[in-house]
C-alpha cells in the first residue's frame, strides 16, 4: 500500500463516514478491515437517524449528523432508502407521559420539531398498536435509512477520490507512523483512527469499550402495517441501564414492506449466535405493544455487537498517549446516527478546525 495521510481501520458506518469526511477534504486515505465493508454492527443494525434529547452532548451530536444527513440525502442513491418516516415514542402510562413531555420541551428548546400524541392520537396513526396506551412523542424529522448500502455509498466515494480500499486485511496493533497487519507487513500513515466499534480494544489497549450484545428479528407484513419508527420510552431505561439484560420494543418499517424488530441489550455475551430465549423474550415484548406482529412471518433473525461505553458517549478525538491515533468508536445503539458528524469531526481535529459543535465531552482523555 502506498503510504497515506491517514489510515482508517473498520469499514463500518463509521469508518465510511471518516473516509468519505477526510477525502472530501482533501487528504490521502486507506479504509482497511478484516471482513468487508459493513461486515460488523452496521450490517446488524436498524438504520433509525434520530434526534436523541439525552442530554446536552448527544443531543447536539445526533442533531448536528442528523443535519448532515439531510444535506446529503438528494445525493443518496435509492438503496439506501432515506426517509422522514419520524419517530413515535410511545407511553404505556401517566408516569411515562412525564418523559414524553421532558423530551418534548428539550426538542422545543432547540427549535426541533415534535408533538405531543393522545392516546387516540397514537391509535390513528399507527392502529396495529395494541388499544390504551397513553399517547406518545412524535418526533416527524428522524429518518430511516438501510445501514449497509449508507455505509458501502460513502466507501464509494471515498474510492471515487482516491481512496484504498482494502478488506480481507487485518491490522495488528499501531506503530509510530502506522500499523502492523497479521502478514508482519507494515503501512505507513501519518494519522491512524481506530473505527472497529467493539473491537476497538485490540488496537487500542485499555480502551473502555465493551460489546453489547443485540438481536433483531425480520418479518414480513403488507405495506402500511406499520409506518413509523416504533420505541416505547421503556427503551431509554434499556440502553443507560446496568449489566443486567434487557429488551424493550423498536420497531423499523422498511421500504419493501417488511419490519425490523428490536432490541436486546446483552453484557458479557461473546458469542454471535442467535439465543432462543432472549429472542423469545425480546417477541414477547413486541407483542404487547403490537400484537398482530404475532400474526405475521418471521423471515430471519441474528445478532451482532454495539461498542458500548461506561458513560454511553462514543469516544471521537485523538488518544491522549498517541496523539497520531484518533478513536472513533463506543457509539452503543446510535451508530448510524452519529456516523456522519463523527466523520466531519475526526476531519476536523486532524486538520486542526474547529468542529461545529463542542466535541469535548466525547474525548477519549475522560478515559485514558
Amino acid at each position: 500500500m502506498k503510504p497515506v495521510d491517514v489510515l482508517i481501520v473498520g469499514a463500518g458506518i463509521v469508518g465510511a463516514a471518516c473516509a468519505d469526511a477526510l477525502t472530501r477534504d482533501g487528504l490521502s486515505v486507506a479504509l482497511v478491515d478484516r471482513a468487508g465493508v459493513a461486515d460488523g454492527a452496521t450490517g446488524a443494525a436498524m438504520g433509525h437517524v434520530v434526534a436523541m434529547p439525552e442530554g446536552d452532548a448527544i443531543y447536539a451530536l445526533t442533531r448536528y449528523s442528523q443535519k448532515l444527513w439531510a444535506e446529503l440525502k438528494e445525493q443518496l442513491p435509492a438503496a439506501v432508502e432515506y426517509r422522514t418516516a419520524g419517530t413515535l415514542w410511545i407511553a404505556a402510562d401517566d408516569h411515562e407521559m412525564s418523559e414524553v413531555q421532558r423530551m418534548h420541551g428539550a426538542h422545543a428548546q432547540a427549535g426541533f420539531a415534535a408533538d405531543i400524541l393522545s392516546g387516540g392520537d397514537l391509535a390513528r396513526m399507527e392502529p396495529n398498536l395494541r388499544p390504551g396506551f397513553a399517547g406518545a412523542l412524535h418526533v416527524p424529522g428522524d429518518v430511516l435509512i438501510s445501514p449497509t448500502a449508507a455505509a458501502t455509498y460513502l466507501v464509494d466515494r471515498a474510492r471515487s477520490r482516491g481512496a484504498q480500499v482494502c478488506e480481507g486485511v487485518t491490522v495488528t496493533e499501531f506503530i509510530e507512523q502506522g500499523a502492523r497487519l497479521a502478514s508482519g507487513e507494515i503501512w505507513r500513515a501519518k494519522f491512524c483512527v481506530n473505527a472497529c466499534g467493539a473491537l476497538a480494544p485490540r488496537l487500542t489497549p485499555g480502551l473502555l469499550v465493551r460489546p453489547r450484545k443485540g438481536h433483531l428479528v425480520m418479518v414480513r407484513a403488507v405495506p402500511g402495517f406499520a409506518t413509523h419508527q416504533l420505541v416505547e420510552l421503556g427503551y431509554l431505561k434499556s440502553v443507560g441501564g446496568g449489566d443486567a439484560d434487557s429488551v424493550a420494543f423498536n420497531l423499523h418499517p422498511r421500504a419493501d414492506g417488511t419490519l425490523l424488530i428490536g432490541s436486546s441489550r446483552q453484557y458479557d455475551n461473546a458469542s454471535p449466535d442467535v439465543e432462543p430465549a432472549m429472542l423469545a423474550r425480546m417477541l414477547e415484548r413486541a407483542y404487547q405493544y403490537m400484537p398482530a406482529l404475532a400474526r405475521l412471518e418471521q423471515a430471519k433473525a441474528w445478532a451482532g455487537f454495539r461498542a458500548a461505553t461506561p458513560d454511553k458517549l462514543p469516544l471521537i478525538g485523538p488518544s491522549p498517549p498517541r496523539p497520531d491515533v484518533f478513536l472513533a468508536t463506543g457509539h452503543e445503539g446510535l451508530g448510524i446516527t452519529t456516523s456522519l458528524a463523527t466523520g466531519q469531526i475526526i476531519a476536523d481535529l486532524i486538520l486542526n478546525k474547529t468542529p461545529a459543535i463542542d466535541c469535548t465531552p466525547f474525548s477519549p482523555a475522560r478515559f485514558i
